[in-house]
């Protein structure tokens, strides 16, 4: 669900009524900043922070951005350096921390299991980010958008505070090429810890071929899957072969995109079903096909307790409310090359005339492709920079056309969009699935706003 929008409070709610709640993990780092450079509303990052078992990485956190009162309106948020094979050590505390908090704030106050989920394709936060999730005791670690073989074999040996490497995909490398990024927790650990709970760890998958290649070749334990159809929001899979299009633009999915659950059962693993299954009717069918469960995203998205923008989180409702909604899976959108899917929404990115006032700017830099320079050297690249700039690395100028800078616009999503110059405000991009007009099923009687206790009493109820 982008950033932030499977947030603590969304993730409590739900494992506190017995399911299995589940942050986002994106780009933690930023949002812990952003949430204290507006003033931490109520406390709950000092709250967090008072129980992190290294204070004084706390305290050079809190002093360098906390803002009693928060900043003023018109002010920018303070930019963070980008992340480089080899990132500075604040970046990666600001990830141990912001993982630690989402995480630490998710299980407050009940003993039920809670997880978090990350993009694989966001490789280099990677090791800060998970050592941070495994110390605040996560249960479950989920990831997908990519084939992450290695990550078992990293939560074996973080848990024991060992040093752990990640290895980069990088364009154009070479064998001999220096690929990795490494974390060594002793060199930010204030005291010694006991060892820590492994996760269980559960790769979100779209075949039962790449269900396969993880069982045969990860380095560590596959503990289940989560497998999900081209209907759910966010990122998808590409269709498989040549890629075709329908009349109003979008990637068309067909027989090869379907997954063979039979294959998937044949595994031996418990798997659970997402893309489209948010309904009592579709719980009940993945049951029947063996599935432990389902997945829900886009339902939780809207409730009370998600951390969408209020404003965007009201719009959409009210579409939903008139039948007016639209969800376009949008093939340019993100500067990786996957599918990504949109809800149309005014003063947002899905808007033709937004996308084109606004500056092409790349300041975040997590869906940045990683290639390599003719010195050997390790560049960064991002097709929704400016087009110049990303000529001039050596990328196909054509992939830049209608790509959006995702990264700005979904935090800006969260509810901390960055302030330019005093008044530009960045807009945002709401991602659901296909499924979007359905959670009208959980509107009450009068009104539409709906809390996550009422998605599950609807999803359960039979």
């Amino acid at each position: 669900m982008g950033v932030s929008v499977s947030c603590w409070k969304l993730a409590q709610a739900v494992s506190r009524l017995g399911q299995l709640g589940i942050v986002s993990g994106t780009a933690l780092d930023q949002v812990l900043v952003r949430r204290l450079q507006d003033g931490d509303p109520g406390g709950h990052i000092c709250r967090a922070l008072s129980f992190f078992p290294f204070q004084k990485m706390a305290e050079r956190i809190w002093k360098t951005y906390y803002l009693p009162g928060g900043k003023k309106k018109k002010d920018s948020y303070v930019t963070l350096e980008l992340h480089q094979q080899e990132s500075s050590r604040l970046l990666k505390e600001l990830c141990i921390a912001g993982n630690f908090v989402e995480v630490f704030l998710a299980k407050e106050g009940h003993q039920n299991p809670v997880g978090i989920n990350y993009l694989e394709k966001i490789q280099i936060p990677h090791l800060p980010s998970l050592y941070g999730a495994l110390l605040a005791g996560v249960d479950y670690v989920l990831m997908g958008a990519g084939i992450p073989l290695k990550i078992p074999g990293v939560l074996d040996l973080l848990a024991n505070h060992e040093p752990a490497v990640y290895p980069l995909q990088v364009t154009g490398s070479r064998p001999e090429d220096d690929l990795l990024v490494r974390l060594v927790p002793k060199e930010f650990m204030e005291k010694e810890l006991p060892p820590l709970s492994r996760p269980q760890f559960l790769p979100i998958i779209s075949s039962s071929t790449l269900a396969e290649i993880m069982i045969k070749r990860s380095n560590g334990k596959i503990d289940g899957f989560v497998i999900e159809n081209p209907s759910a929001g966010g990122h998808n899979a590409p269709p498989r072969g040549s890629i075709k299009f329908n009349e109003i633009g979008e990637p068309i999915y067909g027989e090869r995109d379907k997954i063979d659950i039979e294959k998937i059962k044949a595994l031996g693993l418990p798997f659970w079903l997402a893309g489209g299954y948010g309904s009592p009717e579709k719980l009940r069918e993945a049951l029947n096909l063996g599935a432990a469960g389902v997945q829900v995203g886009t339902a939780f998205a809207f409730c009370e307790e998600s951390g969408l923008s209020p404003d965007y989180k009201k719009r959409i409702l009210q579409q939903i409310h008139e039948g007016k909604v639209q969800v376009f899976t949008d093939a340019q959108a993100s500067p990786t090359g996957f599918p990504f899917k949109v809800a149309r929404l005014a003063g947002t990115v899905s808007e033709e005339e937004v996308y084109a006032a606004r500056p092409r700017i790349c300041d975040l830099g997590y869906l940045r492709e990683v290639y390599r320079m003719e010195d050997g050297s390790i560049g960064f690249r991002c097709a929704a920079e400016p087009v110049t700039v990303y000529a001039a690395k050596g990328g196909d100028v054509e992939k830049s056309r209608g790509r959006k800078c995702i990264c700005n616009a979904l935090i800006a999503t969260a509810g901390h969009p960055q302030i330019r110059n005093g008044k530009h405000l960045e807009p945002g991009i709401v991602t659901a699935g296909d499924d979007l007009n359905e959670i009208k099923r959980f509107f009450p009687s009068h009104g539409f706003s709906y809390t996550a206790a009422d998605v599950l009493a609807k999803l359960l109820s039979s």
